[in-house]
């Protein structure tokens, strides 16, 4: 079974590339999300959603100000070469 729709159009800033099914070691945004887990959320307990929040949008922000190790985590040789052919 594929996930796809005829109907989405990606902005034009933005190529979709298909993965194999079942294999989400080889999914960039995996290992983003292993990063937040590791960096933001180790162990962690949470009184509410709202804090929880908070602390996503936290580790997500300082993400976003690291690009370099942003790069380090998706930026493979194979998706690099994906993108420039």
């Amino acid at each position: 079974m594929t996930h796809a729709s005829a109907d989405l159009i990606p902005p034009s800033n933005m190529r979709l590339l298909s993965l194999p099914p079942y294999a989400p070691e080889i999914n960039p945004v995996e290992h983003l999300w292993d990063e937040l887990r590791e960096k933001h959320f180790h162990n962690l307990a949470f009184d509410s959603l709202d804090a929880l929040e908070d602390q996503l949008q936290s580790g997500l922000l300082a993400l976003e100000s690291d690009l370099p190790r942003v790069q380090s985590i998706v930026a493979w040789d194979w998706i690099v070469s994906a993108l420039m052919n």
